[in-house]
């Protein structure tokens, strides 16, 4: 299965196409909460009669497979649900291809939520949650490079490969000074294959993603430690306050209480963490 927009080719999985319907309540998951969401909360949050969540296919740990309805399956569209069944109302599943795509349509009434990484760059349009997981982000080279750590990377004459508009992208935009980056359209496996055939010297990725990649290239390393971690977050509308209020709440106890650790167990996804 391929790691990165696995879901694309799921009947009536359209990049911000028509939502889709309910997904499964996975098991374990704890009762909603007691205290009932304000008429203003349900105002913002499910305009509709249902929990409109924009979802980033392109995310393979956080969406890793897919019902039997083929609709996308994994940690985001668990907690979405969950946050659903809080709220007393169905989920609505609205999948991009990938997260750009998903902060774009902000302005286009196409989600009432966002599960997509927290970045600077998005935050003009989308109040962003607290974290409720982390990726870490690091760097493969391939054989015969003379790189050995993180502080290596960042020198005149360095190309960086790394798919266009990902979280850890946008971060390297900001941070890197002195190598050149070189952004790829289509995802991370078109980032891998650009990086493969002009022979650049390094290429950006989430750990768990390059540890599959470094196997494809013989005598190829990924360098140690990680230039930064993706911040998982739920995003909603900058002027929706009630709405920011009830998602921060959530997203607290969903940490607090162990939900997310257990969907992360129940989902098997490996280099995904909680974030504090």
């Amino acid at each position: 299965m391929n790691r990165r927009g696995l879901l694309l080719g799921a009947a009536g999985l359209l990049p911000g196409g028509a939502a889709l319907a309910q997904a499964p309540l996975p098991a374990g998951m704890p009762p909603a909460g007691a205290v009932r969401p304000s008429a203003a909360v349900l105002a913002q949050l499910a305009p509709s009669g249902a929990l409109r969540a924009g979802v980033n296919l392109g995310n393979f740990l956080l969406i890793n497979g897919r019902t039997t309805a083929g609709e996308p399956s994994g940690v985001a569209p668990s907690l979405a649900q969950a946050m659903a069944e809080r709220l007393g109302v169905p989920l609505r599943l609205v999948p991009y291809a990938r997260p750009n795509e998903v902060a774009a349509a902000a302005d286009s009434n196409a989600w009432d939520i966002a599960l997509i990484g927290a970045e600077p760059q998005r935050a003009d349009r989308i109040h962003f949650s607290a974290a409720y997981c982390e990726i870490e982000a690091t760097y493969l080279v391939p054989a015969g490079s003379a790189m050995t750590s993180l502080e290596q990377v960042d020198r005149p004459g360095v190309r960086i490969g790394v798919s266009a508009g990902a979280a850890y992208a946008l971060w390297l935009e900001r941070n890197i000074r002195q190598a050149t980056l070189v952004p790829v359209p289509g995802g991370g496996d078109a980032a891998f294959r650009r990086f493969v055939a002009d022979r650049l010297e390094v290429f950006a990725g989430l750990r768990p993603g390059l540890l599959g990649d470094v196997e494809k290239l013989p005598g190829a390393s990924i360098l140690p430690g990680r230039f930064m971690a993706v911040q998982q977050a739920i995003g909603t509308l900058k002027q929706h306050t009630a709405a920011q209020e009830f998602v921060a709440t959530f997203v607290a106890d969903a940490k607090r209480s162990g939900l997310v650790a257990r969907l992360i167990a129940q989902h098997q996804v490996r280099g995904l963490s909680v974030a504090a």
